[in-house]
């Protein structure tokens, strides 16, 4: 399991149904390591705490294994071009990782990186902005559909992530997956 990229955004305007919203949904791959402090990456902003930030949603993961389905039904949808690569961070992720899967991914496990440990904390639920920045309306829905959400991660050891960092993974109490989590409840914001 590691990290492929690691994606921030400062707080910008986006069309969302034809209104002006504020968001930094809209990650860009970064080099280098980042800190990674109790309320996320160096660099990153959220601009609605009500859904995203705050220190149980610090870190927001995603697993690249779902990067080609998007990729796919963005060409389907004609936004896109079928050999366009989706760049990393366009789930609005700020880690874009490989080898954990939702379904492998329990509240309370820890991600133990080589300088900093980041809990598993809730599914991410997607919401009209995933939409403006996926191109098509029907976005959000395919998410749900899938449950192919990604993960929040709270920062339980302070210090520094980068790309190519590998990670192990410590197991929490087992009660709840991520993916029954996310089955279980409708999406918000």
């Amino acid at each position: 399991m590691q990290i492929l990229s690691l994606n921030v955004a400062r707080i910008a305007p986006l069309v969302v149904n034809g209104k002006q919203v504020l968001s930094a949904i809209r990650k860009q791959p970064v080099d280098g390591p980042l800190d990674v402090g109790p309320l996320g990456l160096t660099g990153d902003e959220q601009a609605d705490p009500r859904y995203h930030g705050g220190q149980a949603k610090a870190v927001y993961a995603y697993p690249a294994e779902h990067y080609a389905f998007w990729q796919t039904v963005r060409a389907q949808a004609q936004v896109a071009d079928w050999q366009a690569p989706l760049p990393f961070g366009s789930m609005g992720e700020n880690l874009s990782i490989e080898g954990l899967l939702e379904n492998d991914a329990w509240i309370g496990d820890v991600l133990v990186f080589p300088d900093c440990e980041l809990a598993i904390s809730e599914p991410r639920y997607p919401c009209s902005k995933f939409n403006a920045v996926m191109g098509f309306n029907k976005a959000t829905k395919m998410m749900v559909q899938s449950g192919w959400c990604g993960f929040y991660l709270a920062v339980r050891q302070p210090g520094q992530l980068a790309a190519g960092q590998r990670f192990e993974l410590r197991p929490g109490p087992r009660e709840v997956s991520i993916a029954e989590v996310f089955r279980s409840k409708k999406p918000k914001g």
